[in-house]
């Protein structure tokens, strides 16, 4: 019978190994199994070769101590341009291949077409993938004082921390809520590093809370910064205030009712308002929930995620008349996002019109698989395997 077997692999220009795929394969043919809608991608970072769901379709009967796999390595519109050859007549041999930079591989046998992913699948599969934002990441000067304001002032609960003294840093994950369900701050403490810059891009997170006063008097009372006192916002009658915590970073309090989210807005400022939110629904699938031009201070806004405002946590993206730069500081660092696939994910990405600044593959170590990109502005996001993330949890 001929095998059609359609593969989407990631080489780097180093040698790869390829041992665990190998692996994955021999304990298949030993069950006879045929093999339907599996890949494999290899990391040069983790040696490790781990399969996954996609569109491409495997379908394979593969012989005890297979010699010869042909490999006909695609560009990103899938054109042929190379063939290679694995050896071994041992199981978990490793083999090892020196190819051209991040080549997406399929491998076609002699009867029938791979089914590839084209480019409106992939961001259709975007639109569908069940994300949610995880949470933000940036660097305190005082791990404990910080801690301190955000349960005492702020009302959140430390989840967890640890410790990791051979890289030289401590982590702090605080919230309203368990990390499995709820958006979160992950805090990290750079050893013998107290100050950072925040620079002009970051804006300030959004808290729900159901008195905007009473907080801001609590807040005071605990030798809080109050940067601008609560009142209804200019041009409308939400009631805010903003505050600051120890390192500078700034607050908005929104008078709401009761929510499941009360962590519930991260402003980032943008160059092109229009570039941005069409960025964010193609390669994050996030949608525009509202957009608001204000022209008597010369400034716009778009609120983009992947549900209401009032229920999950959204990007507040800003543009202000004329600024197409900013200058991102060192203390913000970046914002973690579920995905069931970050191999699509960084493809989705990639067309349209991100840097992947971490091809997608399991941390060493820990396994959770994970990519990372810039959005056109150079801010950062890591998008998290689902599961992973879970198993990682417990």
């Amino acid at each position: 019978m001929h095998a059609l077997a359609s593969m989407a692999l990631h080489f780097t220009p180093s040698p790869v190994v390829v041992h665990r795929a190998v692996s994955f394969f021999a304990r298949q043919q030993q069950h006879n199994l045929r093999l339907t809608s599996a890949c494999c991608c290899f990391s040069a970072n983790s040696f490790r070769g781990l399969p996954f769901l996609s569109p491409c379709t495997l379908s394979s009967s593969i012989s005890n101590h297979p010699k010869d796999i042909l490999h006909y390595a695609c560009s990103l519109h899938f054109q042929v341009i190379r063939k290679h050859h694995f050896k071994g007549t041992q199981l978990g041999k490793f083999a090892k291949l020196g190819i051209g930079h991040h080549f997406r591989v399929c491998n076609m046998a002699t009867s029938g077409a791979a089914e590839v992913l084209s480019k409106d699948s992939l961001l259709e599969w975007a639109q569908k993938d069940e994300r949610r934002m995880l949470h933000v990441v940036y660097r305190v000067g005082d791990l404990e004082k910080t801690i301190k304001f955000y349960t005492e002032c702020l009302g959140m609960k430390l989840l967890r921390k640890r410790d990791i003294p051979e890289e030289r840093y401590t982590n702090a994950f605080l919230g309203y809520g368990p990390e499995e369900t709820h958006f979160v701050v992950e805090l990290t403490y750079n050893y013998g590093v107290d100050k950072y810059d925040l620079g002009t891009g970051f804006g300030h997170f959004g808290i729900a809370v159901e008195d905007v006063y009473k907080t801001v008097e609590l807040i005071k009372a605990k030798g809080g910064k109050v940067t601008r006192e609560p009142g209804p916002v200019k041009g409308g009658s939400s009631v805010i205030a903003f505050v600051e915590d120890p390192d500078g970073y700034k607050f908005e309090l929104i008078q709401r009712g009761p929510t499941p989210e009360p962590l519930c807005q991260v402003m980032l400022r943008v160059g092109d308002l229009d570039r941005s939110i069409n960025f964010y629904e193609k390669a994050f699938g996030m949608k525009l929930l509202r957009k608001r031009d204000n022209p008597e201070y010369k400034y716009t806004i778009a609120m983009i995620g992947y549900g209401p405002e009032d229920k999950t946590t959204v990007l507040e993206l800003t543009y202000n008349y004329g600024v197409t730069e900013y200058d991102k500081g060192n203390g913000y660092a970046q914002i973690a996002i579920s995905t069931g696939d970050v191999y699509k994910t960084a493809e989705a990405i990639r067309i349209s019109g991100g840097k992947i600044t971490r091809e997608p593959g399991p941390l060493p170590g820990i396994s959770t698989k994970i990519t990372a990109c810039l959005d056109p502005d150079g801010w950062k996001t890591v998008f998290v395997d689902s599961q992973d993330f879970l198993r990682e949890l417990e």
